[in-house]
């Protein structure tokens, strides 16, 4: 499991001088209030944006301990948060039904929630900075019945992406729309993306935009909704604004895209304990670093791996070594020994891969890797005790801008088969890092 008791939590574990700016410049942990942690519904990777920031203001969500959505905020650097507690709720029961959040460029707040093949759940704030949100409405009026795992994300011009499932484990498309900061309008990109047929699904690691504006998408496919049927990693990229996209190679795609279309980059069968849902990242050269984990062929144990593209070629590389065989199989949620991974990248090109382990005592972990052929790590512990079955989301806005690490931060437990662990409300709170910035 992954816990920490974050009221009592003085400090966090000793981190190198490489990870850094200076030794006085230790991590530390901002609470902001209590929640639900009977599942990991907050604290799941695929929220997308549960941190994010505008300015110098950074907001967060999360459901209270009666299902109610939260929102925070408060001026970088401070302690003191604004909270209100919303009209909204949603099913906690079910970690599915996550928040995900992004301020557009305008300052307005827009959220999405509860959702498990569900109709859409959408809303905004009411004025640029206000927590008071606007009814719920409708976006593109489009595909819009069957809605899962609802990611936003910025874009540098102020516009927001809408990425989401349509439809079920086994049998969805992926969707994407695009919302105009200046008109106040969503948009279709593409409806669908990537198209299961009817026969599957792809799981996508999210979405990460470059510096020169490329679109990067990468997934697994799920042939049913048993977690053993994950297989292969794949990927897209878009040179335009999502009108059309194009294999690593330049090729471009017949959208939308296929199983007999998708560039497979790495092919990992299934029963290989891949885990879907992980994340990825770009380097200054616009090149696609993807983090995920699974089993390699005559191996027991699944590993934490990085599939990147260098110079044209896709490799892999090892992070950290897993000692504890285990295997994923069935439907629904799942207690995991080791928490999906969130890779980033600073702007000189380093890269953390951020995870937790329960071979590390369920401790949030970051390993760090300078060289280019990603061979060596350091592992660091950046909580002293356990976060239970915590999995990183973080303020990329704020990463991407200053390199500083913002994770949201709470002790959460999840059991398989939908039952509950029997657990009181746990602190949110926000996990504050700061990497040593490259000598030029």
């Amino acid at each position: 499991m992954r816990h920490v008791s974050l009221c009592c939590l003085t400090f966090l574990a000793i981190l190198s001088p490489a990870w850094l700016c200076k030794a006085d410049e230790n991590p530390r942990i901002v609470p902001v209030a209590k929640a639900w942690a009977k599942t990991s519904i907050n604290a799941i990777i695929f929220r997308g944006s549960s941190i994010t920031t505008h300015a110098d203001t950074q907001y967060l969500a999360f459901y209270d301990e009666q299902a109610r959505v939260v929102l925070a905020k408060r001026r970088l650097g401070e302690t003191n948060w604004e909270i209100r507690k919303t009209r909204c709720t949603g099913n906690v029961r079910d970690p599915h039904n996550s928040i995900s959040i992004a301020v557009d460029g305008s300052g307005v707040l827009h959220m999405s929630w509860d959702h498990h093949g569900n109709p859409l759940r959408y809303c905004q704030g009411v004025s640029p900075g206000c927590l008071e949100l606007t009814d719920k409405m409708s976006m593109t009026g489009l595909r819009e019945k069957k809605v899962t795992y609802p990611e936003f994300y910025n874009l540098p011009d102020g516009d927001l992406l809408f990425l989401y499932r349509d439809g079920g484990s086994g049998r969805g498309d992926t969707v994407l729309n695009r919302y105009d900061v200046r008109t106040r309008k969503w948009a279709v990109v593409q409806h669908p993306l990537i198209d299961g047929q009817g026969r599957r699904n792809a799981y996508t690691n999210g979405i990460a935009i470059d510096s020169n504006g490329l679109w990067h998408i990468s997934w697994c496919w799920r042939e049913t909704p048993d977690v053993a049927t994950n297989h292969d990693v794949c990927y897209a990229k878009s040179p335009d604004a999502g009108k059309t996209w194009t294999k690593s190679t330049g090729a471009e795609y017949t959208l939308p895209i296929t199983a007999d279309s998708a560039e497979c980059v790495w092919p990992i069968a299934q029963k290989s304990e891949l885990i879907n849902q992980c994340s990825m990242a770009v380097d200054s050269k616009g090149q696609p670093y993807i983090a995920t984990y699974w089993r390699k062929p005559g191996e027991k144990i699944p590993q934490y791996y990085l599939v990147y593209c260098d110079a044209k070629k896709w490799k892999i590389a090892q992070v950290g070594q897993h000692k504890t065989p285990f295997t994923l199989s069935g439907r629904g949620a799942k207690y995991l020994p080791m928490c999906r991974p969130k890779v980033l990248l600073d702007s000189s090109d380093r890269v953390y891969v951020v995870f937790c382990d329960a071979e590390r005592g369920n401790r949030v972990s970051i390993a760090v890797s300078k060289d280019k052929q990603r061979k060596i790590w350091q592992i660091k512990d950046l909580t002293a005790q356990s976060v239970a079955q915590w999995e990183p989301s973080c303020d990329i806005t704020l990463w991407q801008r200053d390199n500083i690490l913002h994770l949201f931060l709470q002790k959460v437990h999840q059991k398989e088969h939908g039952l509950l662990e029997d657990t009181p409300p746990q602190i949110v709170s926000v996990l504050e890092a700061k990497p040593q910035r490259s000598r030029k």
